[in-house]
C-alpha cells in the first residue's frame, strides 16, 4: 500500500503539468465558455464582413492592420468558431460569421448607446456618420461646429464615401447615420428628409447658354457633359435626368473624375458643362471662370436625407441631428 501511494505521488506532478498544458489550449470548434469578447474584437468583426479587406477595414477604424487581425483572431479562438475565410486573394463571411454578425451590431449599437446615456445627452456619445462626396464639402464646415457648439458631448466620426458602402455600412453596423440622397431604398433603413435642392448646370465663360434660367432639359442634348466616376449617386441622377427627357449629351463617359471640384476644373478648362447641385455652386464658382444656368420649372434636383437603421433605439436623437442638418442647409 505505501508502495502504491509512493508511485503515484512520483507520477502526480507530471500529471499536473499534462493538464495544465491542456487548459491553456483552446480546441477547434470548442467554445470557450469563460470567454468574453470585447468591443474592439466585435468592431474588428463587423468592420471586415462589411468591407471585406483587411486594410480597409483597419484604416475605418483607424487602427493597424496587424492589431485588426489580432483582435479578430483572439474573437475566433475565444468562440471556436471561424468567422471570416482569408486567403490571398479574397475575404468571406463563414455562415458561422454571417449568423453571427447581426448579433456583433446589436451589441455594438447596445454599447454606444450606454456611452451616449452616461454622457447625459441622447445625442452625445460617438456618432459614425457617413455622408456622400457630393454633400460632404459643403455642408460640413458649418455642420460641425454647429454639432460642437449645440451638442459638445458628441463626437461625431464622419466618413466620406459613395452611396452604396455607406448603405452597406448601416445594414452592417459599421455606421449609425448617413446622409445620402433619397430615396436609398435600402431594406431595414429609416430615411429623414433634410431638403431638397436643384441642379445647376456649369459652363465655361462665354458659353451660349449662361445666364439662362429657363432652360429645357432636352437642352443636354449634344452637349458634352462631363460627369462623375461610376458609383456616385449624381452621376446616376444627371444620366436619368438625360433618359428622362430623351437627350444624348456627347462625351460622356470620355472624362470622368472622382470628386465634384476635379469635374468642375475640367469645365473651367473647356473640355465641357456639368450638372452640380445648388449647395456647391457658390464654393466651385467662386474663382469666376465659370458661369451657370438654371432649367425652367419644375427644375430637376435631389431630395437628401438622413437614413439609419430602423432597429435602433435612437431614432429620437437621430431625428434631432436631422433638425440641426436641416438648419445648416448651405445659403
Amino acid at each position: 500500500m505505501f508502495a502504491l501511494c509512493e508511485k503515484l505521488t512520483s507520477i502526480l506532478p507530471e500529471t499536473r503539468q499534462k493538464v495544465n498544458v491542456i487548459s491553456r489550449t483552446t480546441l477547434i470548434g470548442m467554445t470557450d465558455q469563460t470567454y468574453q469578447p470585447t468591443l474592439s474584437q466585435l468592431r474588428a468583426f463587423v468592420a471586415i464582413a462589411e468591407y471585406r479587406h483587411f486594410g480597409t477595414a483597419a484604416a475605418r477604424l483607424g487602427v493597424s492592420q496587424p492589431t485588426l487581425s489580432q483582435a479578430l483572431v483572439a474573437l475566433e479562438q475565444g468562440l471556436g468558431l471561424q468567422l471570416i475565410e482569408r486567403s490571398t486573394r479574397r475575404v468571406l463571411v463563414t455562415a458561422a460569421g454571417m449568423r453571427l454578425l447581426p448579433q456583433a451590431i446589436a451589441t455594438l449599437e447596445a454599447a454606444d448607446r450606454f456611452v451616449a446615456s452616461a454622457a447625459g445627452d441622447g445625442l452625445g456619445g460617438t456618432l459614425r456618420l457617413g455622408i456622400i462626396p457630393t454633400v460632404a464639402p459643403y455642408v460640413l464646415p458649418t455642420l460641425l461646429p454647429e454639432l460642437r457648439r449645440q451638442v459638445p458631448a458628441l463626437a461625431p466620426h464622419v466618413i466620406e464615401d459613395q452611396t452604396a458602402r455607406l448603405l452597406e455600412g448601416l445594414r452592417t453596423g459599421v455606421l449609425d447615420v448617413a446622409v445620402l440622397a433619397l430615396p436609398a431604398e435600402s431594406p431595414g433603413l429609416v430615411e429623414i428628409p433634410l431638403y431638397s435642392e436643384e441642379f445647376v448646370l456649369v459652363m465655361p465663360r462665354g458659353h451660349q447658354l449662361a445666364g439662362h434660367t429657363d432652360i429645357a432639359t432636352a437642352a443636354l442634348d449634344a452637349l458634352p457633359l462631363l460627369l462623375l466616376d461610376e458609383g456616385h449617386c449624381l452621376r446616376d441622377q444627371t444620366l436619368e435626368l438625360c433618359r428622362a427627357a430623351d437627350a444624348r449629351p456627347s462625351g460622356v463617359g470620355d472624362t470622368r473624375a472622382a470628386s465634384l471640384a476635379t469635374v468642375v476644373q475640367c469645365v473651367a478648362g473647356g473640355l465641357g458643362v456639368t450638372l452640380i447641385p445648388e449647395m456647391a455652386v457658390a464654393a466651385e464658382t467662386a474663382r469666376g471662370t465659370l458661369e451657370t444656368a438654371r432649367f425652367a420649372a419644375p427644375a430637376p434636383g435631389r431630395t437628401l436625407g438622413l437614413a439609419f437603421r430602423g432597429s435602433t433605439a435612437r431614432s429620437d436623437d437621430y431625428e434631432q441631428l436631422a433638425a440641426i442638418i436641416r438648419a445648416q442647409r448651405p445659403k
